[in-house]
């Protein structure tokens, strides 16, 4: 089972006086035995975990045939594939002179570098060793001259350049020296000092992620020991005081003597949960909102299973938003209330707002606040890769066998987007130098991911993703009504941030474009959780923002050149705000002395579901 390519490079004769190469053969021999011997094991699990498994090959299939049509189009360009190969010969000449030269003992330049960015190479003994430069060297060639000539393709009747690019960069990154132990000096030098013992760590780690993960393997990305929902993170006091088969809603214990009239309603994303938002005291919004005299509901999604399969999209809004709204006004005996949504939660938010002035119940809302949230699809960011005819149907045939979308599939997606540092790392840290992963309570949270059930992520994926039909007025229909985003003249405040790959700012924009009402667009620093989880304590991004009064101007470029740059938290930004939509202040509300009765404390049970936990699954 050993590749001819790891066969070859044990007869080199360097390597087969190297003890280092020597050690690492007898752990790739070690691997093939163990192959071997767990194979009937290994076909047993492929047999019980079918379903998955089928989608998993259909990926795998879709993956082959962009790299069948990638050989095509550069058989069918040779001149540009000419000139790339007589530059990677070249590199590949300086780099033997370059090395020769190091071996003398001369001071010279390398041929190339890593970008800032990758921190595969970081290791002294990648750049101090001769034999590891020249690896490293060598692969960062290799890898940059396929990426730069596949770079060249354009979109075919299949296939897009961004697919092309993107099953390209997954190639030439899992080929990298540092992913093979034979070839890792980090890796090599661990084995020594701990006299191999890394290497059964190691193995305690696969098989401990598997017995966490049964039915989809996904890496340990933090010491998941190290949290428990409820106990350090997702900490903010509240009940639980309306519960049905979609949500929970929990109202949150005031901490200020007085209270905005104005209660505050917060849709989170369900495609992950919501504590996001609630980490921990210093850098949760919900405290902090808390804190600052807002009377705060959180809807927290349940974690669907097979048994959900048939739940809509609609359903979202008139069992989760539409519900939850009744419930805020019946608990709070208010009549309006300030919405936010994050992500989905603010795609779904946008449609229910359309929802309710279609039907001439807007006054229902004050204000609507939106998170990093599309409602344009036509620039999806990165994960436009997935985003195709041919993707979406076989996703689709795969959620009809199931009835749900495995939210540890839609995690390891996400996460291949950066595959470097949201992978391979691991893998490395993990696997081959037999380390735990540090506690984080970020990851902890990106691990602790949600189902989709099938009929909802069909619905989304084809009519907002694939055909892009919110943004159009009346593109779609839900609980019998025509959502036209143009109607919407509720106040609104967007907030993007700037490095967002998967809201894309920009997309974010044309959203708030579609609003009729009076707009603030804010964008913040960093990424897609970074920009929103910014509390004013950290000081760190800062914000973008028009000049009081000036109205968006059609284009986003034109937007960016005219917005002031402000330092710090977007947080201060957003309460001045939306105190204009809260009202007067009151005594606090408790929820002990609402309308309703305390089902349980906060967080409640549905947020504390994990995905094997609803699947049932284990690893016996």
């Amino acid at each position: 089972m050993t590749s001819l390519f790891t066969d070859n490079l044990f007869k080199n004769e360097f390597f087969s006086n190297n003890p280092a190469a020597r050690i690492a053969r007898k752990m790739v021999d070690a691997a093939d035995d163990a192959a071997v011997k767990y194979r009937d094991q290994l076909e047993k699990l492929w047999s019980r975990n079918k379903a998955v498994n089928d989608a998993q090959m259909s990926t795998l299939l879709d993956m082959m045939d962009s790299y069948r049509v990638i050989l095509e189009q550069l058989a069918l360009h040779p001149v540009q594939t000419s000139k790339r190969e007589i530059k990677l010969i070249r590199d590949q000449a300086r780099l033997i002179i370059h090395t020769a030269r190091k071996a003398l003992g001369q001071e010279v330049e390398p041929v190339v570098t890593p970008e800032a960015a990758d921190r595969r190479f970081n290791h002294e003994d990648w750049s101090n060793n001769l034999l590891f430069d020249y690896i490293k060297q060598a692969y960062l060639i290799n890898a940059n001259a396929v990426l730069e000539l596949v770079d060249q393709l354009e979109d075919t009747r299949t296939h897009s350049h961004a697919e092309f690019v993107f099953y390209t960069r997954q190639l030439v990154n899992t080929l990298s020296p540092s992913n093979l132990p034979v070839l890792n000096p980090e890796v090599l030098r661990k084995i020594w000092e701990t006299k191999g013992l890394s290497v059964v760590e190691g193995a305690k780690n696969l098989w401990e992620d598997y017995r966490s993960n049964p039915g989809m393997f996904n890496i340990a990305m933090t010491d998941y020991s190290a949290f428990e929902v409820g106990r350090n993170i997702a900490t903010t006091p509240g009940k639980i005081i309306f519960q049905n088969d979609l949500m929970q809603l929990i109202q949150y214990e005031p901490t200020t003597a007085k209270v905005f009239q104005t209660p505050l309603l917060i849709i989170p994303p369900w495609i992950n949960k919501y504590y996001i938002l609630d980490l921990k005291a210093k850098n949760s919004f919900i405290k902090w909102a808390v804190d600052q005299g807002h009377s705060v509901f959180v809807v927290s999604w349940k974690n669907p299973g097979p048994d959900m399969g048939d739940t809509r999209f609609e359903d979202y809004m008139t069992q989760g938003a539409l519900e939850a709204i009744r419930v805020v006004r019946e608990a709070t005996g208010e009549e309006q209330l300030n919405t936010i949504g994050y992500c989905i939660g603010g795609t779904l938010l946008g449609c229910t707002l359309a929802y309710l002035h279609a039907r001439d119940e807007a006054d229902q809302i004050k204000s609507a606040t939106y998170f990093t949230t599309l409602l344009d699809f036509s620039d999806p960011g990165e994960i436009g890769v997935f985003i195709n005819e041919h993707t979406i149907g076989n996703i689709e045939k795969f959620l009809d066998k199931t009835g749900y979308f495995d939210g540890r599939a839609m995690a390891f997606s996400f996460n291949m987007l950066r595959e470097n540092d949201l992978y391979w790392s691991y893998f490395v840290n993990n696997y081959l130098k037999g380390e735990k992963p540090a506690a984080f309570d970020l990851l902890y949270w990106n691990s602790d991911g949600t189902n989709l059930p099938a009929a909802m992520q069909k619905y989304y994926l084809r009519n907002m993703y694939l055909e892009n039909r919110l943004i159009k007025p009346k593109g779609i229909c839900l609980a019998g009504t025509d959502i036209d985003l143009r109607n919407i003249t509720t106040p609104s405040y967007f907030l993007s941030a700037e490095q967002d790959h998967i809201a894309k700012w920009k997309s974010t924009y044309v959203g708030a474009k579609a609003h009729q009402g009076s707009v603030t667009f804010v964008l913040s620093g960093s990424g897609h959780i970074a920009g929103v989880v910014n509390p004013p304590a950290a000081n760190k991004y800062g914000y973008r923002i028009l000049g009081k009064g000036e109205p968006l101007p059609e284009n986003p470029d034109d937007w960016y050149q005219h917005a002031e740059k402000h330092d710090g938290s977007w947080w201060p930004h957003w309460q001045q705000w939306i105190k204009a939509y809260s009202g007067r202040k009151i005594t606090a509300r408790k929820p002990e002395n609402g309308q309703l009765p305390i089902l349980e404390d906060a967080p409640g049970r549905y947020v504390k579901q994990r995905i094997a936990d609803v699947l049932k699954l284990s690893c016996t």
